[in-house]
């Protein structure tokens, strides 16, 4: 039996041109398999095949773990403390091995061992096959549609096959049996059987891809798209960037009469593409990601990462485009957050936040009205600005000398001090670990107090909208706060609760 199975490991090997070591894998796999079924717990086994002989043995093994975590599986796991009393410099993840007899393949045995083995060697002539085609560092995955799977559509190419989900897909797109696909490989799923490699028509990076099969300047370096924004099958628009004088980066990526282009919209079922011209200043960018929209003026805050774009009223409906999808692609394009309105509208926010601040320097800073509107004027909005903007460039206000610019400082920094002594009173109540958790700010500890969220747990308690509703804060920053909040759960050696915090929840401690 021992010479037929080392006769029957080289077959193998040669005929499905896999090691040696992998199919003694399978056959040790099989033989452990089929030893367990004489045990009647989920036990643990090892089989070890001689190479030359062919001659094996078989071992129970059992998983050290730590103390502190208990034993799952009596049947193999053994804790630390006991292992050491057998072998004294074992460590956890280590295993205990007793060696037990060996069971006789027999008939029944053989047949499911093959089962194993075959299953082995199909997985290993798979993963030698995906590892072969993406070593040719391929991102175009060209193949041809197979069959459908629960919805997805698995695309072969070769002996390899893809999966592309129907969410990847461009909408409306009808793909059939035997037809030639192309797609992005975005990822591979070793878990996915069958089709592992991760396909996208949808995703921006296929459009920069084509872009670059169609466009050699790309590949040369000597233009670069920067980023891609789609709404696919479509519109899309792609900011380019030459790094070249002398080329011009959206006539080369349109081609003569159009043909670049036209090869990538023809491959997206007709997707139109949006060509801008990149630029480091971030306004400049936007106005040309809003075409063909003409821009009549633009106000940037970088402090909310947006921007307030005014267009005439012949322009609004081309600026937002479609179910706001002018203004949605050129937002993802640029990263920028895009405010379009007219110029009445923008009259009345400008005349809404000038009365606001007009008030908040009058009233903070003591001063007139008139002084109050120069600092409007010079472009100061918050106390912050008036208190720690550098001296000189207050001093080159002219309508400021020395004495009245260093008096508005003075007067500016014990505003912010008064009004910040009135926010750790309102939320007094608040514990110290909830004030030290990241991200978290004055405002946002008293805006937590007054809805009697008092301690790190209750913030950690929170669902998303429940924290917005109290905050005012975006889905994204909420979610991020109540994760750093959650952090301490997952450390096992995390330190307990500090003294404020377990003082303000007597009810839940005597209830537990």
């Amino acid at each position: 039996m021992n010479r037929e199975m080392l006769m029957l490991v080289d077959a193998i090997s040669r005929e499905k041109n896999v090691e040696r070591d992998v199919v003694f894998g399978a056959v040790e796999l099989a033989l452990a398999q089929a030893t367990k079924k004489i045990y009647p717990n989920e036990v643990d086994i090892r089989v070890a095949v001689d190479r030359d002989s062919g001659n094996y043995e078989s071992f129970r093994r059992w998983l050290v773990v730590p103390d502190e975590a208990g034993l799952q599986n009596p049947e193999a796991e053994e804790m630390l403390s006991d292992a050491r009393d057998e072998i004294a410099d074992i460590e956890e993840g280590d295993y205990i091995e007793k060696p037990i007899e060996s069971m006789p393949i027999g008939r029944i045995g053989a047949m499911a061992a093959k089962q194993v083995i075959l299953q082995k060697i199909r997985d290993a002539e798979r993963e030698m096959l995906l590892s072969d085609f993406m070593s040719r560092g391929d991102k175009i995955f060209v193949g041809t549609v197979k069959r459908m799977d629960k919805g997805d559509i698995i695309v072969e190419s070769g002996r390899v096959e893809g999966r592309l989900r129907r969410s990847d897909m461009i909408p409306k797109e009808n793909l059939r049996s035997g037809d030639r696909v192309r797609a992005m490989i975005m990822e591979v799923d070793n878990t996915l059987r069958g089709a592992p490699i991760i396909l996208s028509r949808s995703a921006p990076e296929y459009m920069i891809e084509l872009f670059r099969a169609e466009v050699p300047e790309i590949e040369q370096g000597l233009l670069e798209i920067k980023s891609c924004a789609r709404d696919p099958g479509s519109r899309a628009k792609i900011a380019v960037l030459s790094h070249d004088k002398r080329v011009d980066p959206i006539g080369t990526c349109v081609g003569v009469r159009g043909t670049r282009v036209n090869g990538v919209t023809n491959e997206l079922a007709g997707e139109r593409v949006d060509i801008v011209l990149w630029s480091e200043d971030p306004a400049q960018f936007v106005i040309g990601a809003l075409a063909p929209a003409n821009v009549s003026s633009i106000v940037v805050d970088e402090e909310r990462h947006a921007m307030d774009v005014v267009v005439d009223e012949e322009n609004l409906a081309i600026s937002i485009g479609r179910g706001g999808q002018n203004v949605r692609l050129a937002a993802e394009l640029t990263g920028w957050k895009i405010n379009i309105m007219t110029a009445d509208e923008s009259a009345v926010k400008q005349s809404l936040e000038t009365d606001t601040s007009r008030k908040l320097f009058m009233e903070k800073l003591d001063v007139d009205e008139e002084i109050a509107d120069i600092l409007i004027a010079e472009g100061f909005t918050s106390l912050e600005e008036v208190a720690y903007v550098p001296l000189q460039e207050m001093l080159e206000i002219e309508s400021f000398d020395e004495d009245t610019v260093n008096e508005l400082r003075t007067r500016a920094k014990d505003a912010l001090l008064t009004m910040e002594i009135a926010k750790e009173e309102n939320s007094g109540g608040v514990s110290q670990q909830l004030r030290d958790v990241d991200t978290i700010t004055p405002e946002l500890v008293a805006k937590l107090n007054a809805a009697g969220v008092m301690t790190r747990d209750d913030l950690a308690d929170l669902a998303t909208d429940e924290l917005q509703d109290i905050t005012g804060q975006s889905d994204e920053d909420a979610t991020a706060l109540i994760m750093t909040a959650r952090a301490h759960w997952f450390v096992q050696d995390a330190a307990p609760a500090d003294a404020a915090d377990q003082a303000a929840q007597p009810a839940a401690a005597a209830e537990q």
